[in-house]
């Protein structure tokens, strides 16, 4: 890893990666709106997904409990929340614009998704791409809005800066009061 950080391409391999995640959650928007028809019969689409989820021995108990007493009751809601916030957070990782809480909020949706019975090949791949961008966040700024705008500096936490520590009051001002 030292190897690829020293001559330079782990931040472009990391950028690739941010984008690319970008890209897969923009296009999981897009094709709900497009394939699925989310918007031309709302709510039909997810409801048969999520009463089939119910069926699902996979799916844990406390998460049957909470798609039958929150999501079946907002389907709507949800229908039109989901593709949307999954085209913007595509948009603002492709961007580089609130990258950390983007990744945050996308594995948050993620782990719904998995719960509720969703367990693919692709979903894994992204999950595991959330964590690693998570890892080596201090690269994931390079060609961002983030850093462009300052917002680099926001949501990173620098564990190698000290505090100054408090100086303690000089000679002069004890001597002085004696």
């Amino acid at each position: 890893m030292s190897f690829l950080k020293n001559i330079g391409v782990l931040p472009i391999l990391i950028v690739l990666m941010r984008v690319l995640f970008g890209i897969g959650w923009l296009l999981a928007g897009v094709t709900k709106l497009i394939e699925k028809s989310w918007f031309k019969e709302p709510g039909l689409f997810l409801n048969e997904y999520l009463i089939d989820s119910l069926q699902n021995h996979n799916v844990p108990t406390f998460y049957k409990i909470f798609i039958e007493n929150v999501v079946l009751e907002h389907v709507m809601i949800f229908n039109y929340v989901i593709p949307i916030t999954q085209i913007i957070l595509g948009l603002f990782l492709i961007v580089g614009l609130f990258t950390i809480p983007s990744i945050l909020v996308c594995l948050f949706m993620h782990i719904n998704f998995i719960l509720s019975g969703n367990m693919n090949v692709i979903s894994l791949i992204l999950y595991t791409n959330a964590f690693t961008l998570i890892i080596f966040r201090k690269n994931i700024y390079h060609f961002s809005l983030d850093k462009f705008i300052s917002l680099d500096t926001l949501f990173t936490i620098n564990l190698n800066k000290r505090e100054k520590n408090v100086s303690s009051p000089s000679k002069q001002k004890l001597t002085s009061n004696s």
